[in-house]
């Protein structure tokens, strides 16, 4: 889109294009969303399985192909370590050298670093610990139970990977967003994209803070697109406890609150159902199946703690999250949470932009087909911006549009 408005620019690759796809994802991972729905600016899915989901192997294709197709001028291999605001603009330093720029894109994502909270301080010294992006695949876990902690998209999956290996496993359950992976016969996103709950734009949000921390919804790219919840895992044999909240002389304490959690993931989906269900009928969508709705979700025999010490559990996952990695940003764009300050991807700082968070600019914005809207609303922006801040040395008589000065992207 750059290039589409004559703005020089380059992108930073620290390493190849895809470069997470490649080596920071589990190897049987899916995208959650269908083929069909994976595109980039002029780049589509056109493969003979549109209804399928593709794996970290084939989002890496896609990527690089989109990369290569678009002759985006990226420079690979060359990390940024520090961005600094200078007169005029800012200064990056990586990897390859010095870069001089007016603008900045920062296109990193919202999943460099695994969140893992303090609680891991107190696990006892025999019980191994692994993260989402150092895991990949089963057999590299110790023989013996396994605790899994987070119960969301990336918890649900690996818990079930992990007890088809014939590992016993355990998921703690804290806040999650439960949804059935198809409804009245369509992909639960057709859905969400169909009705527009999609494309709800961030500022029509009524509590924006809450919508961009909620957890990914439990939902698996299976080939047989099959719902994968937590009554599908307690009927496995997965043993379902609270959310994990202390540890106590190697004893992992666990809340008592589950019903609650269920109760409210159960609410919040049949209100989303309600809403396609009026949609539906509102718009004579004739050709879906009737409304539906799931069984609640089970309650297990209450369980409030375990001895991390028994030897019952050997191994822990921390399916707890992800942060972004500002490390390297040294400007004063952060609030007293650390947090990147922006109004839709427009950062606090002239010139400085941010994509491909949650809920950046609409609620699709961290899913791959988020990112073309809402780099064509970012684009926009910063065009007037460097048309505003060169036009006092732009000469009266000359009829070029390029803009003076590389615009990095930042992947």
């Amino acid at each position: 889109m750059l290039a589409e408005r004559s703005i020089d620019h380059v992108v930073l690759e620290r390493g190849e294009p895809a470069n997470s796809w490649r080596r920071e994802r589990w190897d049987s991972l899916r995208l959650l969303t269908p083929n069909w729905l994976t595109r980039l600016p002029g780049h589509r899915y056109q493969g003979a399985e549109p209804d399928g989901f593709m794996t970290a192997v084939e989002v890496a294709g896609f990527v690089s192909a989109f990369a290569k197709s678009s002759g985006a001028p990226v420079r690979t291999e060359t990390a940024v370590t520090s961005l600094e605001p200078v007169e005029g603009g800012y200064q990056l330093a990586t990897t390859s050298g010095e870069v001089r720029c007016r603008t900045v894109i920062v296109a990193t994502g919202a999943c460099n670093l695994p969140h893992v909270p303090a609680l891991r301080e107190g696990i006892p010294p025999g019980v191994a610990s692994f993260t989402p992006m150092d895991y990949r695949r089963a057999d590299q876990l110790p023989e013996g139970g396994v605790l899994v902690v987070g119960a969301s998209a990336t918890g649900v999956q690996l818990a079930e990977e992990i007890h088809r290996s014939g590992r016993p496993v355990t998921l703690s359950v804290g806040e999650h967003v439960r949804l059935p992976r198809t409804y009245r016969g369509r992909d639960i996103l057709w859905w969400m994209a169909e009705s527009g709950v999609w494309d709800e734009r961030y500022d029509k949000i009524d509590d924006l803070d809450r919508a961009r921390g909620l957890p990914s919804p439990q939902l698996v790219g299976k080939p047989d697109r099959a719902t994968l919840d937590l009554n599908v895992l307690g009927e496995l044999g997965i043993k379902l406890v609270g959310r994990w909240a202390a540890v106590r002389d190697g004893r992992a304490l666990f809340s008592g609150g589950l019903r609650n959690q269920f109760t409210l993931a159960d609410l919040k989906m049949n209100r989303l159902l309600d809403t396609f269900d009026a949609w539906a009928q509102e718009n004579d969508h004739t050709q879906t199946a009737p409304p539906e709705r799931f069984d609640p979700t089970r309650l297990p025999e209450t369980k409030l703690e375990l001895d991390l010490k028994s030897g019952e559990i050997r191994s822990i996952l921390w399916a707890t999250g992800f942060r972004p990695d500002y490390s390297w940003l040294h400007a004063p764009v952060f609030d007293r949470k650390g947090r990147l300050r922006h109004d839709g991807g427009i950062v606090d700082a002239p010139g400085l932009y941010v994509i491909g968070l949650p809920v950046l600019r609409r609620r699709k914005s961290s899913f791959i087909c988020g990112a073309e809207d809402d780099a064509r609303d970012l684009v926009s922006h910063l065009m007037d911006y460097l048309d505003s801040s060169s036009s006092l040395r732009q000469s009266p008589s000359s009829s070029h549009r390029s803009k003076s000065g590389e615009v990095p992207r930042l992947s």
